[in-house]
C-alpha cells in the first residue's frame, strides 16, 4: 500500500458525539509502531473518533494489525487476504490467516471479496479465496468485511451460494440504490467512505440515503479516499468527521444522530463502542 497523494489536511471541527472509524489501514498511514498507532488515535480522539478497525490486505499486514490491536485499546483488527493479493495463494497462507483471525482482538474477517477493476489476480483465485474467507467467518462467528469493486453481481451470487455469515459488512459501499436495497433486505451492513462526499457521486449518495440507521457504518479507508473538500490529500482516522457531516446533510439529519447510529452499529458488529473505548 502507498500513502495518500499529499500531506493530510488540518483537522476538522470535533464531532458533537463520539463515533468509530469502521475501516482504516493504520500501517499504510505511517503508524508503523505502537507510538505511531497511539499518536494516530490521539489525533482521531481529539475530533471525536474514539475507536478504529484497522484492516489487513496481505499476510504481513495481517500480522501487523493484530499487534496494533494489542498496542492500543482503541484499536481492533480485521484480517484477510485482499482479493488483489490472491494470485497463487495456497493452503499455508489461508491457514495462517485463520490462526491470526482467532485472536480475540480480531473482530472481523476482511477485507475479502472481489476486485475486477485491477488485473492483479485471476477471478478464479479471487473467488476461491472469498469462499474460504466466508467459511472462516462462519466457523469463527465473526463478521465478514467485503471489498467489492466492479464485481457486485458475483459478490452477491457467491454470498448466496455459500450462505452468508450472520453479519456481513460492505466496506466502502460502491453500489447504487438498487443494490443498497438488495443488501439492506439481506440484513447486510453498509459502510460509507469518502466517495459519498464527492460531487460526482449521485448514485452512491442515493444509496446512502436509504440505509437504515442500524445498518450504517462510516469509515475513512485511510490513507485512501480522503473526503471532500480535501480529496487527493492524505487520509487518517481524524478525517472521518467530514464524511459523517456529509451523510448527515444527505440524510436530512444531524451529525450527532449519524455519529451515534454508527457507534451503535459498530458496537453490535465489532463488539466495542465509543463509551467502552473512552472508559478504558
Amino acid at each position: 500500500m502507498s500513502h495518500g497523494r499529499g500531506a493530510p489536511p488540518p483537522p476538522p471541527e470535533p464531532l458533537t458525539a463520539p463515533t468509530i472509524d469502521a475501516h482504516t489501514h493504520l500501517d499504510a498511514t505511517g503508524a508503523t509502531d505502537a507510538e505511531g498507532v497511539r499518536a494516530a488515535m490521539d489525533r482521531a480522539a481529539a475530533v471525536g473518533i474514539v475507536g478504529a478497525v484497522t484492516v489487513a490486505d496481505d499476510l504481513p499486514s495481517a500480522r501487523w494489525v493484530v499487534q496494533a490491536a494489542h498496542w492500543d485499546e482503541r484499536v481492533v483488527a480485521a484480517v484477510a487476504l485482499h482479493p488483489t493479493r490472491t494470485a497463487g495463494i495456497g493452503e499455508a497462507e489461508h491457514e495462517e490467516i485463520a490462526r491470526l483471525a482467532a485472536d480475540p482482538r480480531v473482530v472481523a474477517i476482511g477485507e475479502t471479496g472481489l476486485d475486477y477493476y485491477w488485473d492483479y489476480a485471476p477471478p478464479a483465485d479471487q473467488q476461491d479465496s472469498f469462499r474460504r474467507h466466508i467459511a472462516l467467518a462462519k466457523r469463527l462467528g465473526k463478521p465478514l468485511m467485503i471489498h467489492d469493486r466492479d464485481a457486485h453481481d458475483d459478490v452477491l451470487r457467491i454470498l448466496d451460494e455459500e450462505g452468508a455469515p450472520e453479519t456481513v459488512v460492505f466496506h466502502c459501499f460502491s453500489g447504487d440504490a438498487a443494490m443498497a436495497r438488495t443488501c439492506v433486505d439481506a440484513g447486510y451492513v453498509l459502510s460509507f467512505a469518502g466517495p459519498v462526499t464527492f460531487r460526482n457521486a449521485e448514485a452512491l449518495q442515493e444509496a446512502a440515503v436509504l440505509v437504515p440507521d442500524d445498518q450504517l457504518l462510516v469509515e475513512t479507508d485511510a490513507p485512501f479516499l480522503t473526503p471532500h473538500p480535501h480529496r487527493g490529500k492524505g487520509n487518517e482516522p481524524y478525517c472521518l468527521p467530514w464524511t459523517v457531516r456529509a451523510l448527515a446533510e444527505l440524510r436530512g439529519t444531524t451529525e450527532e444522530r449519524i455519529a451515534d447510529a454508527v457507534n451503535r452499529t459498530a458496537q453490535r458488529v465489532f463488539g466495542f463502542s465509543a463509551q467502552s473505548v473512552t472508559d478504558v
